[in-house]
C-alpha cells in the first residue's frame, strides 16, 4: 500500500490570497499547501479521500492514474469541489466510480453535483459518472478494508479512515472514545491541526499533539493547517515521533 498527502492545507490553501506573512511569502516548498486530500495505491488501483479543488493538478503533480472509490469524510468545499476531476478516471475505468460516506455527506454532495449522480437528460457530457455508496461500517475496496472512524466538527458529522497500519483524521474537533479505540496499533497517523490559536470546530496544535499522544501511533503528522503555522520552525518544536505533513509527502506499507 502506498500513500501520498496531495495536500495540507485548510480552506484557504497557502499562500493565501494577497497575504504576505512569512508563510506565504516563504521559499520553503512544504509551506505552499493545497486543500487537503490522500491518494492511497494498492496492486494498481486507487482510492482518494476527498476531491479537494485542486484535484487535477494535484493528480497531475503527484503522478496519481487511477481512481477507483472515492471515500469522503464531509461535505464542505475543500473537500468536495474538485469531484469534476474524477471524469478521466471514468474514462480509464470505463465505469463509474462509487463515491463513499456518511448519508449526510452523499446528500450535500449529490445536491451540489446533481448531473454526475443518476445520468440524468440534462447531464453535461463532459460530466463524471458516480455512484452513492452509504457508509456505516468497514468497507473492502481494491483489496483493502476501509474502517469508518467516526468524529466530530462542530456539529458536523464527519469521518476519518483507518486502512491497516494507516489513519486519517482531517477536520475535526472531538472524537468519541470508541473512534479513539478504532485507532490503536497505528504505523502512521495523519491527524488535523488548524493553527496554534484554539478554534470553534478544529483541534489546535497544542490539542492536536495532546490527541496524538493518547492515541500513540508510531508516527504522527499534522494536516489541514493555516498559513499560521510555518513548516521549519514548527516542526522543529514539535515532540518526538511528531511532524507537520507536507504536500507530496509519502509514506508505503
Amino acid at each position: 500500500m502506498n500513500v501520498v498527502l496531495l495536500g495540507t492545507g485548510t480552506s484557504h490553501g497557502v499562500p493565501v490570497v494577497g497575504c504576505a506573512c512569512p508563510t506565504c511569502t516563504s521559499t520553503d516548498p512544504r509551506d505552499r499547501r493545497n486543500r487537503t486530500g490522500v491518494h492511497i495505491e494498492c496492486d494498481g488501483r486507487g482510492i482518494l479521500i476527498d476531491t479537494p479543488p485542486e484535484l487535477r493538478l494535484q493528480c497531475l503533480a503527484h503522478g496519481v492514474r487511477r481512481v477507483d472509490a472515492v471515500f469522503y469524510t464531509h461535505a464542505h468545499a475543500d473537500h468536495i469541489l474538485g469531484l469534476d476531476d474524477l471524469q478521466p478516471f471514468n474514462w480509464r475505468l470505463g465505469a463509474s466510480i462509487p463515491c463513499h460516506g456518511n448519508p449526510e455527506t452523499l446528500s450535500r454532495i449529490e445536491h451540489a453535483f446533481p448531473y454526475a449522480f443518476g445520468r440524468a437528460a440534462d447531464s453535461p457530457v463532459s460530466a463524471p459518472s458516480l455512484r452513492l455508496q452509504p457508509i456505516d461500517g468497514p468497507v473492502r475496496c481494491c483489496g483493502l478494508e476501509i474502517v469508518p472512524v467516526p468524529v466530530h466538527h462542530g456539529d458536523v458529522a464527519v469521518l476519518g479512515y483507518r486502512i491497516g497500519p494507516f489513519a486519517f483524521l482531517t477536520d475535526f474537533n472531538r472524537i468519541p472514545d470508541a473512534s479513539r479505540a478504532c485507532l490503536e496499533g497505528l504505523e502512521v497517523l495523519v491527524l488535523g491541526a488548524l493553527r496554534p490559536r484554539p478554534h470553534p470546530t478544529h483541534f489546535s496544535l497544542t490539542e492536536a499533539v495532546a490527541e496524538a499522544r493518547r492515541i500513540g501511533a508510531r508516527r504522527t503528522y499534522f494536516t489541514h493547517m493555516t498559513h499560521e503555522l510555518k513548516h521549519a520552525e514548527t516542526d522543529a518544536a514539535l515532540p518526538p515521533g511528531m511532524a507537520l505533513a507536507y504536500d507530496g509527502l509519502r509514506f508505503a506499507f
